[in-house]
């Protein structure tokens, strides 16, 4: 398994909603922060967009991408057929073995018949551009129902994208996810998280922390299936916004560095 960095651990970098910095972390940035740590993957999610870069820009990126031997994913959030589309000629552009998909409320509206012959349409596509599309666990599409869409699609092509914590939001804990979709899975985000009581005694907050500082079982998570040897496993947190976000855009390096210091030490990743 190759570990690598996705764009969702610079949330507040890259610009989040209404909190966008003066000068946002671009694309060949973050690459460079990825280049730095010695990371050989990066996958670049909704929340940095590549359809929004310029020819050129696509091109400096790429080309930087390979000189280092850096492997560039790329993500869209919400299913649209024409979206994915253009996503899969991007992804040839840029060589990508992954477009990873998050299912969002809309979709978890859908027929399940309807939304995997959406996704079967695109098939053919997918398989002459040589990307696999993973389906992500988000917070509003349960496992289950991701397993019975897996199963109405019945191609390979098409796997699961296993996010360990977002199944929270959808009633699930983490090794439930993990038991119903490690098997399925082509592409990795691993995070961490804690539960810290309300200082009130109002109930609980859940809250991301750097990877190994929290509950997520990493060990079990990687060892919950026979995974493909080539599959990325894509670092990923839950950092909180602070009244001055310069402090959070600060802690995003920290924590990744934490996050990559654990992974390369604790669970062998490379």
């Amino acid at each position: 398994m190759r570990l690598g960095l996705g764009t969702y651990a610079f949330r507040w970098s890259i610009g989040h909603k209404d909190q966008v910095p003066d000068v946002p972390m671009s694309a060949l940035d973050v690459l460079e922060v990825a280049i730095g740590h010695g990371l050989s993957v990066v996958q670049f999610a909704d929340n940095l967009p590549l359809h929004k870069l310029s020819n050129a820009e696509l091109g400096d990126l790429v080309s930087r991408a390979r000189v280092a031997g850096v492997t560039l994913e790329l993500g869209t959030q919400s299913f649209d057929v024409e979206q994915v589309r253009n996503y899969l000629e991007i992804g040839e552009k840029i060589g990508a073995p992954i477009l990873r998909v998050a299912l969002d409320g809309p979709d978890n509206e859908k027929p399940l018949d309807a939304l995997a012959a959406e996704f079967v349409s695109l098939l053919p596509l997918a398989r002459a551009k040589r990307i696999k599309i993973a389906v992500e666990n988000h917070f509003d599409f349960p496992s289950d129902r991701l397993v019975a869409l897996l199963r109405r699609i019945d191609d390979p092509q098409v796997g699961v994208c296993l996010d360990v914590a977002n199944s929270i939001c959808a009633g699930e804990w983490p090794a439930e996810t993990v038991g119903r979709l490690a098997a399925h899975t082509i592409n990795l985000h691993l995070k961490d998280y804690v539960i810290e009581p309300d200082p009130y005694g109002v109930g609980f907050r859940i809250l991301g922390c750097p990877l190994g500082d929290g509950r997520t079982d990493c060990a079990a998570v990687l060892g919950a299936a026979d995974y493909p040897d080539e599959m990325s496993v894509i670092l990923e947190h839950w950092l909180p916004g602070y009244p001055d976000l310069s402090e959070a855009r600060s802690k995003e390096a920290v924590w990744l560095a934490r996050s990559v210091t654990y992974a390369r030490s604790q669970l062998g990743l490379a």
